[in-house]
């Protein structure tokens, strides 16, 4: 596929496997995604926790970004209750959702990859129990699919602070990423080193906020719904948006300083550097993080 993903052959296809409901970066992940001309969403598969509550979430976004073309798939179910962006999915139900909703998404997800006639871009944006699992049915995905995910902490964490930690999607289900992490597949990850410093603020922020496009609007309305009980400022800045840096990388790679490093999940859910480990494609550094917000804008107020 090249370094940047790219085929060469067109749109690459892609899955995307997202926690959406709990972090609202989810939701602009998957508006980012839907807008962006490069690639080509096969499925989107809810992830972790409340399954049925996740995917009806992104089902209803499916259907504002006029969008009932891509099936929808239910991950493993973990747990009842639901999460901040209910009040958006009140009264709707899978059922209503005029495209394909596939209950076992997992099952869906590998037989997209082993039907497609190229390699599959798996972007992972939350925790990986659905891939785990995926990888323990069917191994022989990883030699049909890339996988791009936001996951890990190598040198530093939130807001460029220098030190690493036990990030949330490898620390959530420290095994399935173990298992990810060591599966014969390309791995290209955006740690919190670089996803964790992407705000949208001032001119840029009220740009999408004031966006006439349904689909940045629906994202700015669950934004405000998400802010009622995780704070923030709906108003003048977004929350850290650490997913959509995945969703460039199943593109493209120019702003990013990309590093091969072998890396090791620990038992404690580190990601720390070994170079006994299998080599992992990790955007260390932004060359250009201004482009990639204006990026970002550009593509949800389309």
């Amino acid at each position: 596929m090249g370094k940047s993903g790219l085929s060469g052959r067109g749109k690459i296809p892609v899955i995307l496997d997202t926690d959406i409901g709990g972090d609202i970066d989810d939701t602009w992940a998957l508006a980012m995604m839907l807008k962006s001309p490069e690639l080509d969403v096969k499925l989107v598969v809810s992830d972790t926790g409340n399954t049925v509550y996740r995917a009806r979430i992104i089902a209803k976004l499916l259907e504002v970004a006029g969008r009932t073309d891509i099936p929808v798939g239910v991950g493993l179910p973990q747990k009842e209750e639901t999460g901040p962006q209910e009040p958006w999915v009140k009264g709707y139900e899978l059922s209503e959702y005029p495209g394909q909703v596939r209950r076992d998404g997992i099952d869906a997800l590998i037989e997209t990859i082993m039907s497609s006639s190229e390699p599959v871009t798996l972007v992972c944006i939350g925790p990986l129990p659905n891939i785990g699992e995926a990888l323990l049915r069917a191994p022989e995905i990883a030699a049909r699919a890339r996988f791009v995910g936001m996951h890990g902490s190598i040198r530093r964490s939130l807001m460029g602070e220098p030190r690493a930690i036990a990030e949330y999607n490898v620390v959530s289900d420290v095994r399935a990423c173990q298992k990810v992490f060591q599966a014969p597949w390309q791995i290209t990850i955006t740690p919190l080193d670089t996803c964790g410093v992407v705000v949208l603020e001032g001119q840029e922020y009220r740009t999408v906020r004031d966006s006439h496009s349904p689909l940045a609007q629906a994202v700015i309305e669950n934004y405000r719904i998400w802010t009622k009980t995780h704070g923030g400022d709906p108003e003048s800045r977004s929350s850290i948006l650490f997913d959509t840096v995945a969703v460039y990388l199943a593109f493209a790679e120019e702003f990013l300083v990309m590093e091969s490093l072998g890396i090791r999940v620990t038992n404690e859910g580190f990601t720390v550097i070994d170079p006994c480990a299998k080599n992992v494609r990790c955007a260390t550094e932004w060359k250009d993080l201004p482009a990639f917000r204006r990026l970002l804008v550009d593509r949800l107020t389309a």
